[in-house]
């Protein structure tokens, strides 16, 4: 078995123009002043990383790598979540969407897809550049406005619609292989791939390629009422990333699942900093545990309450607490009376 890595943070929801949030270098200090031991990198934000660079050369990635290592830290992985959205849009957000692509391309969905494509494509090589084995990312959507149907849906629609997603992320996963690295989609509502069902369909359509993993949040399965632990006994083969953020879910008289377009902080569901919600982490540390999860635990922190700077400083030293040190022998090998063929044929009555 393997102890997981970790405690790691997700650094997009701590960018900003203030220091010390606004380098890698100065955010770094203050994640490793924390206690973390790995960073999750947003891969769209030049504050902290270039990522057309680091697909072009070896040494600003050596730089990159050298500069968290002086600090104890590691990359954990490069997110896209922001252009892997974007290699699948619906035109409902075109224009909402339209903010996480250069201003070159606003208003013309095929150059916004195309270049949220090479994104992709350069965050595989980038990651084999920094050696990682894993890349977080969203996987975008043509079907989530039709996930209620009501009027019926046209028949075929979704399929269609996964077929159309299988077709634009095959060619990515490909380069993904090519690098030695697992795209981890983020299992996320507001995705195509927002449950089992969905991740299914689209693993079906694109061969059940090596390269298609998950990123498992269970925050998202509790605000969807899914089975966040029977997901890994089913899943864990394909998980190769994991977020470890809480959230809770308490239905009232006035609104359950779908939130009534309330705010976060007033709908039924919502996230919440470690330890403040309902998600069983030590359940969940376990089956990663017995599972063999080979990467990092890594703090997304989003919160409808908590000061983030509160929560990341909560967040490092829950999931150290959390993380399981493997064990390398049974509990009860000291009472182990070896191999003995003649007597547990004796002990068969055969």
């Amino acid at each position: 078995m393997k102890t997981i890595k970790g405690p790691g943070v997700f650094l997009a929801q701590f960018a900003g123009d203030a220091a010390p949030f606004n380098s890698l270098d100065a955010i770094g200090s203050y994640m490793a002043g924390l206690g973390y031991k790995g960073v999750q990198i947003p891969s769209w934000d030049k504050r902290l990383f270039d990522l057309d660079l680091a697909a072009e050369s070896q040494i600003y990635c050596d730089e990159v790598t050298g500069l968290l290592a002086d600090k104890g830290l590691a990359i954990t992985e490069l997110s896209t979540h922001l252009q892997g959205q974007l290699v699948a849009v619906h035109p409902a957000f075109d224009a909402q969407f339209d903010a996480f692509a250069p201003a070159a391309v606003h208003g013309n969905p095929a150059a916004r897809q195309a270049w949220a494509v090479e994104q992709v494509k350069k965050a595989a090589v980038a990651s084999r550049r920094l050696g990682l084995a894993a890349h977080a990312t969203f996987s975008g959507a043509l079907a989530w406005p039709y996930f209620y149907p009501w009027p019926a849906r046209p028949a075929g629609l979704v399929e269609d619609a996964f077929d159309e997603l299988a077709r634009r992320w095959r060619p990515i996963l490909d380069v993904f292989d090519e690098n030695g690295v697992d795209a981890a989609y983020e299992i996320h509502p507001g995705e195509d791939l927002h449950d089992g069902a969905t991740f299914e369909m689209f693993l079906d359509r694109v061969g059940h390629h090596p390269r298609a993993t998950i990123l498992y949040d269970p925050s998202h399965f509790v605000l969807q009422c899914l089975d966040y632990l029977a997901y890994i006994d089913i899943y864990h083969e394909r998980i190769r990333c994991f977020h470890v953020k809480d959230a809770e879910f308490r239905p009232n008289g006035r609104s359950g699942v779908y939130g009534g377009y309330q705010g976060w902080g007033d709908r039924p569901g919502r996230f919440r900093s470690l330890g403040d919600g309902q998600v069983d982490f030590p359940a969940i540390f376990a089956k990663m545990a017995q599972y063999d999860f080979p990467g990092w635990a890594v703090l997304e922190w989003e919160c409808a309450l908590k000061h983030p700077e509160q929560g990341a400083a909560e967040g490092a030293p829950f999931i150290a607490r959390h993380i399981i040190r493997v064990t390398e022998h049974a509990f009860d090998d000291f009472a182990a009376g070896g191999a003995d063929r003649a007597l547990n044929r004796k002990l068969m009555g055969i």
